[in-house]
């Protein structure tokens, strides 16, 4: 089990580039958008590998050329180390 987020401010930057927090979960939502589907179904292909790596997955969906993340640890009850980890790699993946 991770243990919950100690510093807060590692949100911050997440924030900053077009995250949000959802303080009554704690959890952190981004909308990634592409050019079409495939880009899109390659993003969530690439993050997927990370996830299953790290075994911490997102909750998401896809709508065409839109993939919405939603990030939270749920045996932590909020935002982790790791929730900060796989958003950050999946804003570097989503522009390679």
């Amino acid at each position: 089990m991770a243990d919950p987020l100690a510093d807060r401010s590692a949100i911050d930057p997440l924030l900053a580039n077009g995250w949000t927090h959802d303080p009554d979960r704690d959890a952190i939502t981004k909308v990634f958008t592409f050019r079409n589907f495939v880009d899109a179904f390659g993003f969530m292909t690439r993050a997927a590998l990370w996830a299953e790596k790290w075994n911490h997955h997102p909750e998401w969906s896809n709508v065409y050329k839109a993939v919405t993340v939603t990030l939270t640890t749920h045996d932590a009850n909020g935002l982790t180390d790791l929730d900060i980890k796989l958003a950050t790699k999946m804003d570097a993946l989503a522009h390679p």
